[in-house]
């Protein structure tokens, strides 16, 4: 079996991140692969439709900035050796293109397990894997 070269893992920020991280950071030093980790966050003009009349780049870059502070804590914490990649857009879109862009030629990221009317209507990890074009880890959390 081929060795994986570098690893990008999507987190976000739940309490299970620690556990994705975690498995990923295993991975990635059994194989001596190099390791990124993202957090994707949604712009906030998509949350609020584009109507609200003020100017959210503030807010926007603060909600970056507390991510990217988290993301580097988590990473100090598990004493994990890592870059780390904090954007704004669709997450498994965004996920889709850092993959590419970095050559990553493994993507990590967590799953909840849903069933029942959470499957029917999708969800962010069934997004990530079925537009990758590398291979896909979920990690059961």
């Amino acid at each position: 079996m081929e060795l994986y070269q570098h690893l990008l893992v999507g987190l976000d920020l739940s309490k299970d991140s620690a556990k994705v991280l975690t498995k990923a950071a295993r991975i990635a030093a059994g194989s001596g692969a190099k390791l990124t980790v993202a957090h994707i966050t949604e712009p906030l003009a998509f949350a609020y439709g584009g109507d609200v009349p003020i100017d959210l780049s503030e807010a926007q870059g603060m909600i970056e900035h507390q991510a990217k502070k988290r993301i580097t804590a988590l990473v100090e914490e598990l004493d994990v050796d890592a870059d780390i990649v904090v954007s704004i857009g669709d997450t498994a879109s965004e996920l889709h293109h850092l993959a590419e862009s970095r050559a990553a030629d493994l993507l990590v990221v967590g799953s909840h397990g849903r069933h029942g009317f959470a499957m029917l209507f999708g969800s962010v990890t069934k997004g990530v894997v079925s537009g990758a074009s590398c291979d896909v880890l979920a990690v059961r959390v």
